[in-house]
């Protein structure tokens, strides 16, 4: 009797280690993955510029378009972007679509179509983002290269008023694209004596000199009313310098000028002149 206990006990172990094998042998193990994350290099300039999710480029035209079509097509594609870039940093509309325009052969141009680049620039020392090699004054030359056209007319903005050697232009007119044509070969800008007289001719030829007076609202300078009041406004929940300045036809910097301002901070409240206090 007693043996045969030990041998039920015995055949009832024996089948619960194998069920219990089996159940080990039955359950998956679990892989490890790792998530992978891949991170685009950034231009530095697409942290200025909202992201769009049509890119910026001219449409197809025939191979066999005239310069005419093509030369239209270019001011179509960038003039509000040119006269945003006025609005925002001072710098005239028809002289940064004639540079647009000169630099790039009408966005026809080797460097324009391999790396979005519009005015030439080089990479310089400061620049980290992608880069191409061409061949300008020098063999094999580093230019910068961007995503998008616009991040290559925001930079252009940003490459003047951030190097004190173009800083003489912002002290001239706003309509004066002679004077802001001639001043880009003083600084430094081309190695093309001819360089102010082809911007000049292309500025003229097209009328683009009409794009810096829509954004001046027609006129040049701000005057004030015939009782000589000084016109102010006071910002409002939501206002920025750039929508003060919309709304009033001035570009930013000007508005800055005229309040003093060195940078583009503003708080409720806060009174500012729409002229110049000198004009009173």
């Amino acid at each position: 009797m007693v043996r045969r206990i030990f041998t039920l006990l015995f055949i009832g172990l024996l089948l619960l280690g194998c069920k219990s094998k089996k159940q080990v042998v039955s359950k998956k193990k679990r892989v490890k993955t790792e998530k992978v994350v891949v991170v685009d290099k950034k231009d530095p300039i697409e942290t200025e510029l909202p992201n769009k999710t049509d890119e910026t480029k001219i449409d197809d035209l025939p191979r066999n378009a005239s310069y005419a079509e093509v030369l239209s097509a270019y001011i179509d594609t960038y003039i509000d972007i040119a006269k945003e870039e006025m609005l925002q940093y001072g710098i005239p509309a028809s002289i940064t679509l004639a540079q647009g325009i000169l630099e790039s052969g009408a966005g026809r141009g080797e460097l324009t179509q391999k790396a979005n680049n519009h005015f030439g620039i080089k990479c310089h020392t400061t620049w980290t983002g992608d880069k191409v090699y061409h061949d300008d004054d020098e063999k094999g030359e580093c230019f910068r290269k961007y995503k998008d056209a616009k991040y290559s007319f925001r930079d252009h903005s940003l490459f003047l008023t951030q190097r004190s050697r173009y800083q003489d232009l912002f002290k001239l007119r706003k309509d004066d694209y002679k004077g802001w044509a001639k001043g880009l070969k003083k600084a430094g800008y081309a190695t093309d004596p001819k360089y102010p007289d082809k911007l000049i001719a292309i500025i003229e030829k097209n009328q683009l000199y009409r794009y810096d007076e829509q954004v001046l609202g027609g006129k040049a300078n701000i005057i004030n009313t015939e009782d000589s009041k000084i016109n102010t406004y006071t910002v409002e929940k939501g206002d920025t310098l750039y929508s003060i300045a919309r709304r009033f036809s001035m570009t930013v910097e000007t508005l800055k000028e005229y309040n003093g301002l060195v940078s583009n901070d503003i708080s409720v409240g806060q009174v500012l002149y729409l002229h110049s206090v000198k004009d009173r």
